[in-house]
């Protein structure tokens, strides 16, 4: 079993600055923070849409790099798989992501924060997965 360091706090600030990240990005600028449709807008060809799409991109990805100049080292992160199961895991997601029509951001922080139903129905079947993937890999394997 993988012992975790519950941290409530940085969890709590970390919420609170997504919550305030999809709530600036909905006020601001008319959009949805769901990575996926931000992601798919930057295949079609170039528009007036696609600088804050990479903006926010290129937020998502310097993180960790921020995290490491804060904290002084970078983030420990300890896979529980090998390349085939990253590779077979990004798949399913990019699947369920077109299946659902968004993914676990756009439905569960967006989605759920504007009173969608579509969107309770999408994260309850995303946490319903995820929970049942948790219990088969830990209990029954």
């Amino acid at each position: 079993m993988i012992a975790e360091d519950f941290t409530p706090l940085s969890g709590l600030f970390g919420g609170m600055l997504i919550g305030l990240a999809a709530t600036l990005l909905l006020l601001l600028n008319g959009r949805i923070a769901g990575i996926s449709g931000i992601l798919s807008g930057l295949v079609a060809p170039p528009s007036r849409e696609s600088l804050w799409r990479y903006a926010f991109l290129l937020g998502l990805l310097g993180g960790p790099f921020l995290f490491w100049a804060i904290n002084g080292a970078p983030a420990v992160l300890e896979l529980q798989t090998g390349s085939i199961g990253l590779v077979a895991a990004g798949l399913l997601v990019g699947f369920g992501t077109r299946l659902g029509s968004g993914c676990t951001s756009g439905h569960g922080i967006c989605g759920l924060a504007r009173g969608s139903k579509r969107s309770f129905v999408a994260t309850a079947a995303f946490m319903a997965s995820a929970f049942a993937t948790v219990f088969f890999l830990h209990h029954l394997l």
